[in-house]
């Protein structure tokens, strides 16, 4: 599944790939940088890899994927979510694993990386570390002035993700003096 709105981006403004980690379903997006602090989506979707190939194959699909959308969107930066609690450590090694292949393919591309914990961009982006899925859904679309439903958790992670990092760049960039002001 990908959605795609704008394929090149714009001289001197942000492009980022977010990320929501995963081997069977990864989900990405690639905001854009469209004033200050006004981000508009480029495309979003996921990769998804079969659970009858063998696991460095799936890895190696991720990694062929991501190459290919870095190629096409050409992202400024990459921003990764960090994993944060599994029950299982089987799935937790391997989803670590599928995103220290994202994070190489990043390293290679040159790109700046930003890693959030999910606790981080629900904060930043409803005010509440608790935020539940629809909320965030919801809050991604409006920021992003999307008319229609990003249908896919992983996506709609992967943009919140991007967009996190995209106002955490916008707030360093101002003065001490203009942080303080509301």
């Amino acid at each position: 599944m990908l959605k795609i709105i704008s394929p090149t981006p714009p001289k001197n403004l942000e492009r980022i790939l977010g990320i929501d980690p995963g081997f069977g379903r990864l989900g990405f997006g690639v905001v854009e940088q469209g004033g200050v602090n006004d981000w508009k989506a480029i495309a979003y979707g996921c990769i998804e890899t079969s659970p009858k190939k063998k696991f460095v194959e799936r890895l190696k699909e991720i990694r062929d994927e991501i190459e290919k959308i870095i190629k096409k969107y050409r992202p400024t930066r990459l921003a990764v979510e960090q994993l944060f609690f599994f029950n299982n450590a089987k799935t937790a090694m391997d989803v670590g694993q599928a995103r220290g292949v994202v994070l190489l393919v990043g390293i290679q591309h040159n790109l700046p990386i930003d890693e959030l914990t999910p606790l981080q961009v629900k904060q930043a982006l409803t005010g509440y570390g608790r935020a539940e899925k629809q909320q965030m859904q919801k809050v991604v679309a409006m920021v992003l002035g999307l008319k229609e439903k990003i249908k896919s958790d992983d996506a709609a992670d992967a943009l919140a993700v991007a967009i996190t990092a995209g106002q955490s760049l916008w707030l360093t960039s101002l003065s001490p003096g203009e942080r303080g002001r509301g």
